[in-house]
């Protein structure tokens, strides 16, 4: 299995356990992150790209890894994600850069995934 795969498979296993307790306040709040990016008066594309961002800037590497995919899903370029990188190193300084090599990594699986399709 592969690092999105993996990545993948794990998220939605655990989504599902933890939607499975039902607890009220976990769901809404499951629900308000999906409505959030949701197509809007700010397109999809633009709103992973803030999320990617934030998630970059913010260290948290599971988050880098769904806004990879989703901004992948949503078209954007290499050119593109690389100057969303570009600005996150800027606003978060040289911590950032661990997480921006993942993140590199990460985007270089997704477009080989797409060329093996």
């Amino acid at each position: 299995m592969n690092l999105i795969e993996e990545f993948n498979d794990y998220r939605s296993r655990m989504n599902e356990k933890i939607m499975s307790a039902d607890n009220k306040v976990i769901k809404r709040f499951f629900n308000l992150d999906t409505n959030a990016y949701a197509e809007g008066a700010v397109d999809v594309k633009t709103k992973e790209m803030i999320g990617l961002a934030c998630s970059m800037v913010l260290r948290c590497d599971d988050c880098i890894k769904y806004h990879l995919g989703k901004s992948f899903e949503a078209g954007l370029s290499k050119e593109e994600v690389f100057e969303v990188f570009s600005i996150s190193t800027l606003i978060g300084g040289s911590i950032v850069i661990p997480h921006l090599r993942r993140a590199v990594e990460y985007w270089e699986l997704l477009e080989k995934e797409k060329s093996d399709v």
